[in-house]
């Protein structure tokens, strides 16, 4: 009730603030949410997650205020990596449903204000591609269309040809495999079965360019790119490709590490596609009209890269270059360490850009739960919530789940599968997932715990202080962080960490997160009087208390609280 009155007084703030505000477009300060849809929602029974499945739950993610959600692919596939080796990228794969209920998922979605993004996945193709098959047979103009070389002459026996060069995938071993049909090798960064695709070609642009359009004229809001680093390699003049250095991190030459990939990461030309992709979504915004389309890269490089990837000052690329920093953190990180790992952001891309965005995990890392700690769960969730800029949630997070053992079955046996278990809804059975007799992936045995609908009706659950913070982003002192002032973060002592938002001399929000197992106190902090709206679990005080922060405030191990000062 205390956070709606405040929000109605902020509304009533003056039109200078509100003016400031509406210039801040929709993404920079979004609540984004990852759905990995075999694990979301079952509509059928078959104990796989669904586009149907997905639809019945939208509700859920309007509920707890999220602004726009991304779908791992969904797109035809063989599933060798889970719809990241795709075959169509212009349809459903029937594991998930069909063209038709994607529309209807998009149609509900625009009903409720929740906004759609679609993984992306441009690097590559599954080997079952039509257009693999079409390259593999040189038919006219798909010759190109994937990196093929005749590869070198074996030194040892030379009617024997070897590999390229010495490049390692991601995924272990070479990057280049023998085709027998065509008789060269082809590039693949990830699987074999996952071959990349020629962007040197200008029709693999215009192919990909279509597929963008595709789904935007069916209703996206814009798209997650994929393995973003990977796209362009570096090739020399005469054809060939440079072997890439030794990099001291392993002793396995089988392994990606073995390298410093300096030829086939981050290379200028991939920058220079994603220039290209923002001009031609902003291309398609005025024609079209309607909201900004927006790119999120998926990029494991250097901040300095990253900045690359937002754009040049003269040409614009990926708004949201994701941020994985904070997923670095582990158990014993402290707030000295929180605050370094925001530096690193912000000293560059704030600084250059004005632009941040925070990821608590994805599908490919362990949950907050297991890298951290739940007891820090909720310390990272009010962190990532109220440090301005865009928040990226993985579905599971909010409610605290944790990684769940498991074993090679006839479907899957990825040392990823942990953090993909089945979203848990209910205490009943099989967590509300499905009605079907079994899952995909087994559900966790602390489902009855950690469950939407047990943390509903728990009122300091960490369901209810995200849906909390949610609420906190639409408050002028929140919406206010591109102005002066409008921010700051420090840690105030090696364990307690402080984020303020504010419109100066009229709100003002003060967050102290204590990530020690240890009482600890600050003082004289600001000479206002506080009040407390947002309460972790293990703090001893209630909404609606008061404090003075010209005295000293005390914060239980692992505490995190959320104050508030507003102009009478």
């Amino acid at each position: 009730m205390e956070l709606a009155l405040a929000l109605l007084f902020c509304l009533a703030f003056s039109s200078s603030v509100v003016a400031a505000a509406n210039a801040v477009d929709w993404w920079e300060g979004a609540s984004l949410y990852q759905i990995y849809p075999r694990s979301f929602q079952d509509s059928d029974g078959d104990g796989v997650g669904d586009i149907k499945g997905i639809t019945s739950r939208l509700e859920y993610l309007k509920e707890i205020g999220i602004t726009a959600t991304w779908l791992s692919p969904v797109f035809e596939s063989p599933m060798s990596d889970f719809g990241y080796d795709i075959s169509n990228f212009t349809r459903i794969d029937p594991i998930f449903g069909t063209l038709d209920d994607f529309d209807a998922m998009v149609a509900k979605a625009k009903q409720l204000g929740v906004k759609i993004l679609l993984d992306f996945v441009p690097n590559h193709s599954s080997d079952k591609c039509e257009w693999f098959q079409k390259s593999i047979r040189r038919e006219e103009g798909f010759e190109d269309f994937y990196v093929w070389h005749d590869g070198k002459v074996d030194a040892v026996d030379p009617s024997k040809r070897v590999a390229p060069s010495n490049w390692v995938s991601v995924f272990g071993g070479s990057q280049w495999t023998w085709n027998a049909e065509r008789q060269q090798f082809y590039l693949h960064q990830f699987q074999d079965k996952q071959p990349d695709l020629n962007y040197s070609n200008p029709l693999v642009r215009q192919h990909m360019l279509e597929v963008l359009e595709y789904w935007l004229d069916r209703g996206v809001d814009g798209f997650r790119i994929d393995a973003v680093p990977h796209i362009f390699e570096k090739r020399n003049d005469d054809g060939s490709y440079p072997d890439e250095p030794l990099s001291g991190w392993s002793n396995n030459p089988n392994s990606y590490d073995y390298h410093n990939h300096i030829h086939t990461k981050d290379q200028y030309a991939t920058i220079e596609l994603l220039y290209e992709w923002r001009e031609f979504l902003e291309q398609y915004q005025k024609k079209n009209g309607g909201e900004t389309r927006v790119l999120l890269a998926e990029a494991y490089s250097s901040v300095e890269t990253l900045s690359e990837y937002f754009g040049n000052g003269t040409h614009s690329g990926a708004h949201l270059p994701m941020n994985f920093n904070l997923m670095y953190l582990n158990g014993y990180s402290t707030a000295r360490d929180m605050e370094n790992s925001i530096n690193y952001w912000m000293h560059t891309m704030w600084t250059n850009h004005q632009t941040a965005n925070w990821v608590v995990g994805n599908h490919d890392n362990n949950r907050v739960a297991d890298r951290m700690g739940h007891h820090k769960v909720d310390l990272l969730n009010i962190i990532v919530n109220t440090l301005p800029g865009a928040s990226v949630t993985y579905y599971g997070e909010e409610i605290g789940m944790s990684n769940v053992p498991t074993e090679c079955t006839s479907i899957s046996c990825d040392s990823r599968d942990p953090e993909r278990s089945p979203m848990q809804w209910t205490p009943g059975t099989n967590a509300g997932f499905t009605d079907g007799p079994s899952t995909w992936l087994p559900i966790s045995s602390d489902y009855m715990m950690y469950n939407v609908e047990t943390e509903r009706m728990v009122g300091r659950s960490s369901l209810n202080i995200l849906k909390a913070l949610q609420s906190l982003k639409h408050t002028a002192a929140f919406r206010n962080f591109k102005e002066q002032n409008g921010f700051s973060y420090r840690a105030l002592s090696e364990q307690v960490f402080q984020i303020v938002r504010a419109v100066p001399n009229r709100e003002e929000y003060m967050v102290l997160v204590n990530m020690g197992n240890k009482l600890e106190y600050v003082e004289q902090i600001a000479s206002r009087t506080f009040e407390y709206v947002l309460v972790s679990p293990h703090s001893s005080h209630n909404n609606g208390d008061k404090v003075d922060l010209n005295g000293r405030i005390y914060l239980m191990p692992f505490e995190a609280v959320v104050l508030r000062w507003m102009e009478r």
